[in-house]
């Protein structure tokens, strides 16, 4: 059966609105997923729909004309699709039983409970019996539809390799009995920061001077996203951390249009021009710091706060939020940041102190940020020579060509 030979929804194409409505047609498609992973058990076949559904909208609807109810078109032509490969394949008919409630209502939102299948989603790609790094390949591409060879290109390893991994998190899910659902009560409040851990991942990866911008959008969209379906639920859970996320995500994406100059060189925080700065981000940021509690991500987003602002950096705040921060997650990475803001609100002597103290286990040893932030502090103390020198072994450790180039033109600088 086709959608064109039924229309139990009165969904059949109208002319009109097919631009807006061809281009929106990909955000149904984590609904649409995690309606038939429900409903079938088969995540395989749950993709397979679902982008044989939008490919069949971006094929008909420009000639044919927009329904009236695009998503039910949608999910109805995903169904059809599910319940032809198991009607051919011998599926045992409980299946097909189960299937039956496979018919089209007018509000899908209502019949099919798309957002705790979005949720359901969510919590199962970032279930944490998966590898991290399977996580996030897996939201990336089931909920985020990103093709396997943009997944492959971005993490650096080869298409086939990128189709295992995704297989082997999939086969994960089904023989360890990883439920497909979201986790009630005090099971919610355990493993939410999981989830944000993989959503500050994916942003990471975008955000990076290397990594692929448009993941940095997935990661805010999906956090806006899960801030909602969260707040939906009865009852709430505590939504501050990821109100938090949400806030820190924004205000460091408020400056991507101003990390780079013109011929790519990536520019420090005190050489961007700040009118390229998106202040309707850094605006929501700062509204959503009122309901953020002081976890960790919200002590990050208050920290880019202080440096999203039209004047000088607040630096004895962002020194007392990395005080704060330091106390609840004592790691190298924070013991970095702790120094170099302590170098910048009171003076870089108390700066190289600390980062020495932090330097001293070895493990920020091969680091370039830590290397790079040894030079800035040493620069500013007046030994500009040294300075210049520990810019180069900072870019001889960077991984990224614009990160090096960066770190080899301060130290050029310093020379002068």
């Amino acid at each position: 059966m086709t959608p064109d030979s039924a229309d139990p929804a009165g969904t059949l194409p109208r002319p009109g609105r097919t631009e807006a409505a061809v281009a929106g047609a990909a955000s149904a498609y984590p609904r649409i997923v995690g309606a038939l992973i429900r409903l079938t058990g088969d995540w395989d076949l749950a993709e397979d729909c679902a982008q044989e559904a939008l490919a069949a909208a971006l094929q008909r609807w420009p000639s044919s004309g927009v329904p009236d109810n695009p998503a039910a078109w949608l999910m109805t032509t995903a169904k059809h699709r599910a319940i032809d490969v198991l009607r051919r394949a011998s599926v045992e008919q409980q299946k097909l039983r189960d299937l039956g409630v496979l018919a089209v209502a007018a509000d899908p939102e209502e019949s099919y409970g798309f957002d705790d299948d979005r949720l359901r989603l969510i919590f199962t790609c970032c279930h944490p019996a998966l590898p991290l790094e399977a996580r996030v390949a897996l939201t990336l591409r089931t909920i985020c539809n990103v093709r396997t060879a943009d997944l492959a290109r971005a993490f650096m390893v080869t298409e086939a390799t990128m189709t295992r991994r995704l297989t082997r998190a999939k086969t994960k899910i089904a023989q360890a009995g990883i439920p497909y659902r979201v986790p009630q009560g005090a099971d919610l409040t355990e493993r939410l920061p999981g989830v944000l851990g993989v959503l500050y991942v994916l942003f990471t990866s975008g955000y990076n001077a290397d990594g692929t911008p448009a993941f940095a959008d997935e990661a805010i969209h999906l956090t806006r996203m899960l801030r909602n379906l969260l707040a939906n639920l009865s009852p709430a859970p505590d939504l501050a951390e990821v109100t938090g996320l949400l806030a820190l995500f924004l205000f460091q994406h408020s400056r991507r249009r101003a990390r780079a100059s013109a011929d790519g060189r990536l520019l420090s925080l005190d050489r961007q021009d700040r009118a390229l700065w998106d202040w309707d981000a850094i605006g929501e940021g700062r509204a959503l710091l009122d309901g953020a509690g002081h976890g960790p991500y919200s002590l990050q987003a208050r920290i880019a706060a202080f440096h999203a602002t039209t004047g000088d950096t607040d630096w004895a705040g962002v020194a007392a939020c990395y005080d704060a921060l330091w106390a609840r997650q004592p790691t190298p990475v924070i013991a970095l940041n702790r120094a170099f803001a302590h170098g910048y609100a009171y003076g870089p002597a108390v700066g190289l102190e600390l980062l020495a103290a932090a330097r001293a286990g070895g493990a920020l040893d091969g680091w370039p940020h830590a290397v790079a932030a040894e030079a800035d502090l040493t620069s500013r103390l007046g030994d500009r020579a040294r300075a210049a020198g520990l810019f180069r072994e900072a870019a001889a450790l960077a991984h990224g060509d614009a990160e090096r180039a960066a770190l080899l033109e301060r130290a050029a600088a310093e020379d002068q």
